[in-house]
């Protein structure tokens, strides 16, 4: 049978066996003959496919629906591990150690799993998510952004003046608008300087960390020169930003929502992706998702809405909860949906390659920090508003440090190219948990630096040696 009658098999299931003892005839007959077609004796041969690196839609289907069913699950569920294994540290280590901390915690005290404590772990974590959000935006890109804590303060700074009596008792909309505003170009300056002018961004924001905060220690003494250097907020809306709860309806009405939106969503995007002829997961791992979704939604609902209150009833889920959800949704979009975030991996992983790409790296880098400085300035206000007041004291060295310690821990590359901002958020309950848990058992304040530096030191030498590796595998 003439080589031409042989169906070609993909490249990604065949090997073609080259040895170094092959002539040059077989090499020719090789390069001649059909993709996934081996030689003997000068001959070309058809090869059987090896299925050992396929993708689980190479797989053939299974004789009946249901055994189809159950394998395309088994394979998807066996791709997405092999891609968490391949695309660095992943978030199974976090998600391990989130649960072991958990369960160390609750071991040495009972209380930490309690209503109350679980609650107040997820109002803790929400500045260093969102912290850790902003740092995201930089790390993909291999650059590092020093100044978001002292960034947040000037945000801070900016709406508690205005809503106070000392700037004029502005709406709080407008007061928020301009504290966001402020921070925003502060990081588009920043960029700018580390883009167009080829600075460091650990020197520009390093400057950035020092000279922000002077700024917002003049703003303070000026506008409230007899205050002690604190403002108190005295809007309830900005205040209750994380002091409000959702009531107990609300909140069911908002998790049925959010599920139901995510599940449409989801088969939406299945169906795109099968109507133009993409690989697609298997239905049953989708359902699967929706279900882990579900699941996830009415516990932290039925915890929420416990009465967690000590002399009257507290119950329902704080407003921060939903704000940190919506944030997450957002810049999980821009990132995986848009052509701005495209261009961020792009560069991140080659910036070489996207520059001959087209791509307007200064532009793009520019924008990247200014939304971490957007994203800064609005967990600011959270932190403002969870302590009641915004003060010259706010440690912005300490707040940077689990910035980067969030996004790092969670996942996110040092090195750029790689990272989501669900790693923020699962950095930055793991860091919340740590010192929500050593509070609990009495720690010092010592020993949980130090805790939290040597797991921040455990995910940036996973890090390291996941991207060594990833190399020396690519080489070869």
């Amino acid at each position: 049978m003439p080589p031409s009658s042989y169906t070609p098999y993909s490249a990604e299931l065949v090997s073609l066996h080259f040895s170094p003892s092959t002539d040059a005839a077989t090499h020719l007959a090789r390069m001649a003959g059909p993709v996934g077609a081996m030689v003997t004796n000068g001959q070309i041969q058809p090869e059987e496919p090896q299925t050992k690196n396929a993708t689980p839609y190479d797989y053939p289907a299974p004789a009946t629906p249901h055994a189809a069913s159950i394998s395309l699950l088994g394979s998807s569920a066996r791709a997405w591990l092999d891609q968490v294994k391949g695309s660095g540290s992943g978030v199974i280590p976090v998600l391990a150690g989130l649960v072991t901390i958990i369960a160390v915690f609750q071991i040495q005290n009972p209380l930490f799993l309690s209503a109350g404590n679980l609650v107040n772990l997820l109002v803790q974590g929400a500045v260093f998510v969102l912290l850790g959000m902003a740092e995201v935006f930089v790390l993909l890109l291999g650059e590092i952004d020093l100044s978001v804590g002292y960034v947040a303060g000037i945000g801070a700074t900016v709406t508690a003046i205005l809503v106070s009596n000392f700037g004029g008792n502005w709406p709080w909309w407008v007061a928020m608008a301009a504290g966001l505003a402020t921070t925003t170009l502060i990081g588009a300056a920043q960029g700018s300087l580390i883009a167009r002018l080829h600075l460091p961004s650990f020197v520009v924001t390093l400057a950035g960390l020092l000279g922000w905060e002077g700024v917002m220690i003049l703003m303070i003494d000026h506008a409230a020169p007899s205050s002690g250097g604190l403002i108190s907020i005295s809007n309830s809306i900005v205040y209750d930003l994380v002091n409000g709860n959702l009531n107990q309806v609300a909140g069911w009405i908002a998790m049925l929502l959010v599920v139901g939106l995510f599940a449409i969503l989801s088969i939406l995007h299945n169906h795109r992706r099968r109507s133009a002829g993409l690989p697609t997961p298997a239905s049953s791992l989708t359902i699967l998702r929706i279900a882990v979704a579900t699941i996830a939604g009415v516990a932290l609902i039925l915890i929420c809405n416990a009465n967690r209150g000590v002399t009257v009833p507290l119950r329902g889920v704080p407003f921060v909860v939903p704000i940190v959800l919506a944030t997450l949704v957002t810049w999980n979009f821009l990132l995986g949906r848009t052509r701005f975030g495209r261009y961020v991996y792009a560069i991140g992983g080659n910036p070489e390659a996207a520059r001959r790409a087209g791509i307007n790296l200064a532009l793009i880098r520019t924008v990247a920090f200014a939304l971490a400085g957007l994203t800064a300035g609005f967990a600011g206000i959270i932190y403002e508003s969870r302590l009641g007041s915004i003060s010259e004291n706010i440690d912005g060295g300490t707040l940077v440090l689990f910035a980067v310690a969030a996004a790092v821990i969670g996942g996110t590359s040092l090195f750029g190219g790689r990272g989501k901002m669900i790693h923020a958020v699962l950095g930055g309950l793991l860091i919340a948990a740590i010192y929500n848990g050593l509070g609990l058992l009495g720690v010092s304040a010592a020993t949980e630096y130090i805790v939290t530096a040597l797991v921040l030191l455990a995910a940036v030498t996973v890090d390291s040696l996941t991207r060594g590796n990833s190399k020396s595998a690519t080489a070869r």
